[in-house]
């Protein structure tokens, strides 16, 4: 069958946003051609620095023919209804209708048959919407039309069965021609194949597959410095990034002045990755970096890439200058000074939020707390919060930014008497930074990280400034899943709700402009609040404290501190729950767990992954559908005002169960839901999941063989309060009514 070739040619597309331009790409493609009638099994996209492509075999020479009855509104409609069902169908008037009668009456009834149209038209109408819809990050005019596309747009090769299909767009060329390296080989090249546009590529110098290039920069680097016998620091990301940025790969070792090396690690490889985009070289019998690096050309130099290599490591030299000079300055003085914490006394964290260090403070007074559940030395905590963003104000970091963090972790090192795990803190309290960066595991670390994300969560919620669609200005959906990640791979068992509050209450005294607070005494007079416990904020919305025996008033933009804390819960959730998607689990079992008000993250995942366990059984499957069924009958009991929440907190009637099958369910659920009860306090959710799979066989024998809906008023109660203390077993583990299918 013909297959169908599109490449977009342009000036250089910046690295970064190659690999998601080939999604679009291929998501555009086929929903357009879905919607045309055709359903292509695979799109195959490709893309270099000048170019975006994709290949789909196999593609019909025309769509289908078009055969179909479409029924319309019924016979004497009003005229708006009938319009509109002649302009859907295509008809020029109802006489061309033909009328059907069914079960419910007359209706206008079009057959439509339509010639299906050729895929080259199709495809001429197509590709023009897909390039001036195409989402690019950022997109610029060029001057000489008037589309917007990320680079400007020089042609548009889209060839169909062997022949070249024109389309026009905006003024842009379009012709089945493409061109080679832009230095070795920059003469047009004809096209008239998916398999002839690749290999008469590749004799121009041009490779565009990214995956290939990235193998072979990979293997090129390797080779390189297992020569020297040296070692490739491997960097995903960099090589993601460097394969973006040339077509005909050629990597190349340099050296660099060995002098160097008593910089930092971190610095070196910044500078290295951030501003060349040179791959970092180790020694393997050291595990230290070597005085190399590994860069990719674009070119095949005349001599072997000496001059290139040369050239790159004198501005490489450049930059480590000015970073061993800010080094030796930051060295100089100690982590901590006060002229430091001024200078993050003066750092606007957010307007509304205050400075770098008023978040300090509250990080170290959450974290202080905190190490009740993560069971890390409070001492310690304390101390790594006052030094955490110190480094911020550095020279190096300054310089340097993506190196916060790293560079207080080493300048920490160097104070005496400061703990290795200070120290780790202060590097590991902004991870994890994403889905898959490495997560902390030192108790102090982790606490500090747990503190600064809740802290970033609760400031910005109380703002009113939260996430919305795809804005995100704060990655707050970020330090959301930091805290998932890090309370689930630590298995810190912390209560959130209260958490939060906690996290809350270090923004009640912000110059009263988040929270207002207010505790009068018995002559009515306002004085300053003490601190509050998470167990004051979580009653409070308007009350008087027994305790305190004063009027003491807490509100919020994001409502009453228990709303405020359920609405992070809410989001937090979210996140779990994309996390548990990605491994596989179902959302619809987070919700269904987290219904039941818990909010210890370790303790959610465990009942989920039972739970889902559980539904995969047959046990499992089978007593689900016999809770809603259950559920359906209660609810429709109630729906006519024959069941109340009152008649249901009776007690079920023994000397009433008159059927074998409603003993038999009785007995059962005397066991079961005790069993399972207990088997949740304990935090054994697969024995609480087994207690519940012996209803199985009751709950079937119970619908099969006994009428709930009895003539007989007190049968009926009876056997409706059974079913209500079905719907309380199986909602001691979770609330089956929020799960997919019940």
């Amino acid at each position: 069958m013909p297959q169908l070739l599109l490449e977009l040619f342009s000036e250089e597309i910046p690295a970064r946003m190659q690999k998601r331009a080939e999604e679009d790409l291929a998501k555009l493609m086929g929903e357009k051609l879905k919607a045309a009638g055709f359903e292509p099994k695979r799109i195959n996209t490709f893309s270099s620095p000048r170019r975006l492509g994709l290949v789909i075999e196999d593609l019909p020479a025309k769509a289908a023919d078009v055969n179909e009855e479409k029924k319309g509104p019924r016979v004497g409609a009003p005229d708006q209804a009938v319009q509109g069902f002649l302009k859907s169908a295509g008809l020029a008037s109802i006489d061309q209708a033909q009328i059907v009668e069914d079960k419910k009456g007359a209706f206008y009834v079009a057959k439509i048959e339509r010639a299906g149209r050729a895929t080259a038209e199709i495809v001429q109408e197509i590709v023009p919407e897909i390039v001036r819809a195409f989402p690019w990050p950022k997109s610029m005019r060029s001057g000489v039309s008037d589309l917007q596309w990320v680079r400007p747009l020089h042609n548009i090769c889209c060839v169909f069965d062997g022949e070249g299909v024109k389309i026009a767009v905006e003024g842009v060329s379009s012709a089945p021609v493409t061109w080679g390296h832009r230095f070795h080989a920059p003469e047009p090249i004809e096209v008239r194949s998916a398999a002839d546009h690749v290999s008469r590529l590749r004799g121009a110098k041009v490779l565009i597959e990214r995956e290939e290039r990235k193998r072979i920069i990979l293997e090129q680097a390797k080779a390189l410095c297992a020569a020297k016998g040296l070692e490739l620091v491997e960097d995903v990301g960099l090589l993601e990034e460097v394969c973006g940025l040339v077509e005909w790969p050629v990597t190349l070792l340099g050296d660099m002045d060995a002098g160097f090396l008593d910089l930092p690690g971190e610095v070196i490889r910044l500078s290295m990755r951030t501003h060349q985009k040179y791959f970092a070289v180790r020694d393997p019998k050291t595990q230290k970096l070597a005085p190399h690096f590994v860069t990719v050309a674009n070119v095949e130099a005349k001599d072997g890439g000496k001059a290139i290599a040369a050239g790159n490591a004198r501005v490489l030299s450049a930059r480590l200058n000015d970073a061993r000079f800010f080094w030796d300055t930051d060295k100089k003085t100690p982590l901590y000074t006060e002229e430091r914490r001024d200078k993050l006394k003066k750092i606007v964290f957010h307007q509304k939020l205050g400075s770098v260090w008023d978040k300090v403070e509250r990080v170290k007074a959450l974290a202080v707390e905190l190490c009740e559940v993560t069971g890390a030395d409070r001492a310690l905590v304390q101390r790594a919060a006052e030094l955490c963003k110190m480094d911020l104000v550095t020279e190096t970091v300054g310089e340097f930014p993506e190196l916060q963090g790293q560079v207080g972790r080493q300048l920490s090192a160097l104070t005496k008497g400061n703990h290795e795990s200070v120290a780790a803190a202060i590097e590991d309290h902004y991870r994890p930074l994403g889905p898959n960066d490495r997560v902390p595991t030192d108790k102090v670390a982790v606490t500090l990280a747990l503190a600064d994300k809740l802290d970033t969560l609760a400031g910005f919620w109380a703002i009113n400034e939260k996430p919305t669609g795809s804005s995100d200005p704060f990655a707050l959906r970020r330090a959301a899943l930091g805290v998932v990640r890090l309370a689930l791979d630590n298995n810190v068992r912390a209560p959130l709700t209260d958490t939060i509050l906690q996290a809350s209450f270090g923004y009640v005294h912000n110059r009263g402009s988040l929270f207002s607070v207010v505790m009068k005494d018995a002559g009515g007079d306002e004085f300053t609040t003490g601190i509050a416990t998470s167990e004051d904020l979580r009653r409070a919305s308007e009350f008087s404290f027994e305790s305190y025996g004063k009027d003491f008033v807490i509100e919020s933009p994001s409502g009453t501190p228990i709303e405020f804390a359920q609405s992070i819960l809410a989001f937090l959730a979210d996140r779990l729950k994309v996390q548990l998607r990605d491994q596989g689990k179902r959302h619809d079992l987070v919700d269904a767990v987290f219904a039941l008000g818990d909010d210890d993250l370790v303790r959610i995942v465990a009942r989920v992954e039972a739970l889902d366990a559980f539904l995969k059984t047959e046990d499992g499957a089978n007593l689900l559908a016999g809770y809603k069924r259950a559920a359906n009958i209660l609810a429709a009991e109630e729906k006519k005002g024959k069941w109340s929440a009152e008649e249901a907190s009776g007690a079920v009637d023994a000397a009433k169960l008159v059927e074998p099958a409603e003993k038999a369910l009785a007995e059962a659920l005397s066991k079961a839901l005790p069993a399972a009860r207990a088997a949740v306090e304990r935090e054994d959710f697969a024995a609480a999941m087994k207690a519940l799979s012996t209803l199985r066989a009751p709950v079937d024998a119970f619908f099969e063989k006994v009428l709930v809906n009895a003539d007989d008023a007190a049968l009926r109660k009876n056997r409706l309060l059974l079913l209500t203390r079905l719907r309380d077993a199986l909602s001691a583990v979770a609330d089956f009514s929020k799960i997919e299918g019940s």
